[in-house]
């Protein structure tokens, strides 16, 4: 049961750091490589792109931090 844990943590904590790089910030990150970058004015990414991004990171972050916990749970109570 810890091992599963432990893997399903691995995964979310891969996905919570690409959702996290995706996102466009001030210098854009690795969102530029999906287009987000803005070169001379014109954005190849729609404006709904960036809020359902952010949402999505929340709800990951989330799921992380009640694995974590339940991992914790685990290990105390084995």
């Amino acid at each position: 049961m810890i091992l599963a844990a432990k893997i399903v943590l691995v995964v979310v904590s891969i996905v919570l750091v690409a959702s996290i790089l995706l996102q466009s910030g001030r210098s854009a990150g690795l969102g530029a490589i999906t287009g987000g970058g803005n070169e001379g004015g014109a954005s190849r990414r729609g404006k709904g792109a960036d809020p359902m991004l952010a949402k999505a990171t929340s709800v990951i972050a989330i799921v992380f931090y009640l694995v974590t916990l339940v991992i914790a749970y685990l290990v105390a109570h084995s």
